[in-house]
């Protein structure tokens, strides 16, 4: 019953999204409206949120360093195989290797296992530094118009997400979070972030289900893609057995690592690489994909929950 309260929501928006666009409810433009907001107002604000609150270890740095490693040489193989996976593709399906949409899928999955835990979470912040400080980076150094350093590093330093990572940071290290939740500014601080970041996976979910479209001339490398992003995290997976057997011989952590690996690419992921698209074909391949690979999640979790419940 847990799955099906966190996954039927997630399908419902999509096939909202879809439906949409079929029967011409939403245009293509208000639809890039939508877009827009998520991406340059209210992410930049749960970013911040997310690096100011987050409880940032010694023990477990080694770890967040395993995964962004692990995050970024998936674009490297991605880049690699693109031969692989189809040529048609490779200007941005490296990008669909890379992060795993763990706040709303593989977190609630994992807690309705476990119970409360907080081991994904440790993962989202390799994932976070990947997808809002990474991945901008090379999408703006990969763009078509070649621009001086100079400009492309001011890009770079003024992007909303850079500048969110930068003064979330500020307000984790300096103490500032800690004495802002302790404080009467408390539930204002609160109310006012699950007010702006409520509305984001909704949205997302939303314009993933409006992009969605099963092109059966590109679902051969689709679906090779998919094999690839399998085979490379079931290797990511073995490292943590390698490197981590302490972590790996809790039980809670196993499952965590089994279930968020096999999750789909982060939901924002076609936003952020939004300017490596060529066309509509481009951005709605990237949305099919991200769909699709739930069909893999759905498998790993099952049998999680056939094994340890």
């Amino acid at each position: 019953m847990a799955a099906l309260t966190t996954l039927v929501p997630v399908f419902f928006m999509l096939g909202l999204g879809y439906l949409s666009r079929v029967k011409g409810w939403i245009s293509p433009d208000q639809k890039a409206g939508a877009n827009t907001i998520v991406f340059t107002v209210l992410f930049p604000i749960l970013i911040f949120n997310l690096l100011g609150s987050a409880q940032l270890q010694l023990e477990t740095a080694v770890v967040i360093v395993y995964v962004t490693l692990a995050f970024f040489l998936a674009m490297i193989v991605g880049r690699k195989l693109a031969g692989f996976t189809g040529k048609g593709q490779g200007h941005f399906s490296p990008y669909l290797l890379t992060t795993v949409e763990g706040g709303s899928v593989a977190l609630p999955l994992y807690l309705s296992i476990v119970g409360q835990s907080s081991n994904t979470v440790i993962f989202d912040l390799a994932g976070s530094i990947i997808a809002f400080l990474v991945i901008p980076i090379m999408v703006a150094g990969a763009s078509e118009e070649k621009k001086p350093r100079l400009q492309l590093a001011r890009e770079v330093v003024s992007h909303p997400f850079v500048i969110a990572i930068l003064l979330g940071l500020v307000f984790n290290f300096s103490g500032l979070y800690s004495w802002l939740i302790q404080s009467p500014f408390a539930p204002l601080y609160s109310g006012i972030m699950n007010t702006v970041t409520g509305p984001i996976l909704g949205m997302i979910l939303f314009v993933l289900g409006y992009d969605f479209k099963v092109d059966f001339h590109t679902l051969k490398a689709m679906l090779r893609l998919m094999s690839v992003r399998v085979v490379y995290y079931v290797l990511v997976i073995l490292g943590f057995f390698l490197l981590f057997p302490n972590y790996m011989a809790d039980q809670t952590f196993l499952i965590a690592v089994l279930l968020y690996f096999m999750c789909p690419t982060g939901f924002a992921m076609p936003l952020l690489i939004e300017e490596t698209f060529k066309g509509e074909e481009d951005r709605t391949y990237a949305a099919t994909f991200i769909s699709l690979y739930m069909l893999v999640t759905i498998v790993v979790y099952t049998a999680l929950v056939l094994i340890f419940v």
